[in-house]
């Protein structure tokens, strides 16, 4: 579980976290949370607005991810000391 939280969020070389998918992915929860906490306490809830916030919310973190593309890490091999 380790292993595919430290793939998710850092950058193409697997070692450098990178902050903005940490941050794409917090608005997602908090985004998630308080849909429910809105809809559990007004009963309300608008399907098709709720697609068009997380829809955008995808989009921005997914165009942060291309903007930043270049400035990505390469793969660097590790050398022991052994």
């Amino acid at each position: 579980m380790l292993k595919l939280l430290k793939h998710l969020f850092t950058g193409a070389d697997n070692q450098t976290w990178d902050i903005g998918r940490i941050l794409w992915a917090k608005m997602c929860l908090v985004y998630c949370s308080v849909s429910v906490w809105h809809t559990y306490h007004s009963g309300a809830f608008d399907p098709q607005a709720w697609a068009i916030g997380a829809g955008t919310i995808l989009a921005a973190g997914g165009g942060s991810l291309a903007l930043k593309a270049k400035t990505e890490p390469q793969n660097v091999s590790v050398q022991s000391n052994n």
